[in-house]
């Protein structure tokens, strides 16, 4: 079996038309500015501190939003959702606005995630629906279960009314045959989101994966923790799901075990964190009858060595239990020719109203520069395919 080509630009961007190519060239040149990007972020996060969002929304919407967002809503994004689909790409949904504390949103996010279902169950082009649970429960409520303190009545009140809207989503998942992934978040919460997840995969993943844990491999403890994992739901009679990813909180997490004087819970260099990450596809792989996951990953040597564990253990290319994602608007080059090859491949898509999804965009800024290579890579691919359609004199 020939291994993908992910150097194949013509495959990677065939679903651009020439205007949105050069576009995101230009626009992937600008994030390439580092101190461009700590000055933008900068400027949002002082603007957002003080409840101004319009002049950072008007920026954005053009720019960065249109690039890694599919629209303000789930009709303006079916046009790209549908574009993907005719290459064989499937989305996953994504309502990205979070970090809410009160009942009026968390009512509103619930029903924005049950419409992301009912939209998936009529269209072929999405089977996945992403969730964030700190849209749904107040952070501080997270905080007090991680260090398993007492809850007061009301926050007590408050937490079973979140639960009660979770379980509500994922039987409505279950029940229309869509998978509904649970975002990983900051390590001081993460442990009750580990304890929810697992409580449910066991009523609802015993024939076939619907829910799905985020498990970041840029943690020290995550690939024990897996393993753990896989064996308690193996004795349980269920099957583990799960996201594996690098991380997302690398700079906060540091901060704050520096503030706070405990170790940082983040490996100590990138290599540690690639061995963990292909550690836990290895892992998983071995694992497949009783297992699903999602190799969620822009790291081209880990997609290549997931095909090459696949090919090594006879698992077919679109066996149920095994696919990747990458983000909307990064790493076409794995995405599509992974598609193209006939692997279950994704976009993850997040959408929602711009001024809402601010933080999610504020976060792709910081990770896409404390990635090393991450925008060259991008840059150099999109600029072969310019250069390739011949769109530029050079």
């Amino acid at each position: 079996m020939l291994a993908p080509d992910f150097h194949n630009t013509q495959n990677a961007f065939a679903y651009k038309s020439n205007r949105a190519l050069v576009r995101d060239y230009q626009i992937f040149r600008l994030i390439n500015q580092e101190w461009l990007v700590k000055f933008g972020i900068a400027t949002a996060s002082s603007l957002m501190n003080m409840g101004i969002k319009s002049p950072i929304a008007f920026g954005m919407r053009p720019t960065v939003y249109e690039v890694f967002c599919g629209g303000d809503s789930l009709a303006l994004a079916a046009k790209k959702i549908e574009r993907l689909y005719q290459f064989n790409v499937k989305c996953i949904l994504d309502y990205g606005v979070e970090g809410k504390e009160r009942e009026e949103d968390f009512a509103r996010t619930e029903k924005a995630i049950k419409d992301s279902i009912f939209f998936a169950k009529n269209n072929e082009a999405i089977k996945v629906v992403s969730s964030k649970f700190t849209g749904l429960i107040p952070f501080s409520i997270l905080e007090k279960l991680h260090t398993k303190t007492t809850l007061s009545d009301e926050e007590q009140h408050v937490f079973q009314k979140a639960k009660s809207r979770i379980y509500s989503i994922s039987q409505l998942a279950y029940d229309n045959h869509i998978s509904l992934f649970i975002d990983a978040e900051e390590s001081w919460i993460q442990q009750p989101l580990d304890d929810l997840t697992f409580e449910l995969m066991q009523k609802f993943n015993r024939e076939k994966p619907i829910i799905y844990n985020t498990v970041q491999l840029y943690r020290k403890d995550r690939l024990d923790f897996l393993k753990q994992e896989v064996e308690r739901a193996k004795q349980e009679g269920f099957i583990y799901a799960v996201k594996i990813v690098r991380g997302a909180y690398m700079e906060k997490e540091a901060e704050r075990a520096q503030n706070l004087n405990y170790e940082n819970p983040i490996q100590p260099n990138k290599e540690a964190t690639d061995h963990d990450y292909n550690e836990a596809l290895t892992f998983l792989l071995s694992n497949i009858d009783s297992v699903a996951v999602c190799i969620a990953t822009h790291n081209e040597e880990s997609s290549l060595l997931a095909t090459q564990k696949m090919e090594e253990k006879n698992i077919s290319k679109n066996h149920p239990h095994v696919h990747f994602s990458q983000l909307f608007g990064m790493s076409d080059n794995i995405t599509f020719n992974l598609a193209k090859e006939g692997y279950n491949a994704s976009k993850y898509m997040p959408y929602g109203p711009v001024k809402e999804v601010i933080p999610y965009l504020i976060r792709r800024a910081q990770e896409n520069t404390s990635v090393a290579g991450q925008m060259g890579r991008e840059i150099k691919l999109l600029k072969e395919e310019v250069k390739r359609r011949k769109l530029f004199s050079w």
